[in-house]
């Protein structure tokens, strides 16, 4: 298990957040998922990986909030965003367990706060999403993906304000 915090030569101060993943985003499974391991002190099973990076060094650190927060000196923002990411997974997760209804064509839908969702099976048996009246350009062979795909397309739109 490396220590990065022990090498000279390895910014320990002074980085900055650059972003904050979630390699579960795809709502895969705990057991399926492919954990990271902190570049800094070796901690396993990350899976909120936070991306800092100094303007000293050419590479960028893929480490844990800790880490983070410890190598940027910002105690808000990395456990901050890992909050974001925590309360979207939540979110998509009771998305996905939604009731979705079919319709008289053999289509599965769900009309989620004035807005009416559509899944269906295209020519090559497919799936494709409607969000209101703007089709997916995806397809998709599982329709639990179609169903992230949804859930993805209504959190931008939320995201750009159109919603």
């Amino acid at each position: 298990m490396p220590n990065w915090w022990n090498q000279i030569g390895v910014p320990h101060k002074g980085l900055v957040l650059n972003e904050v993943i979630d390699i579960r985003e795809d709502g895969q499974s705990a057991e399926e998922t492919p954990y990271e391991t902190c570049m800094m002190c070796g901690n396993e099973k990350i899976r909120f990986v936070h991306i800092v990076s100094h303007n000293e060094v050419e590479e960028e650190y893929r480490v844990g909030c800790v880490c983070a927060e410890r190598m940027t000196n910002d105690y808000i923002n990395p456990k901050g965003k890992e909050n974001e990411l925590r309360n979207r997974a939540n979110r998509r997760n009771t998305w996905i367990k939604k009731t979705w209804k079919l319709s008289k064509t053999g289509n599965i839908y769900l009309n989620h706060k004035e807005h009416h969702i559509v899944i269906f099976k295209d020519k090559s048996q497919r799936y494709k999403v409607i969000i209101d009246d703007i089709f997916g350009k995806k397809t998709f062979q599982e329709l639990h993906k179609a169903k992230i795909a949804a859930f993805n397309g209504i959190e931008y739109f939320k995201e750009i304000g159109k919603w």
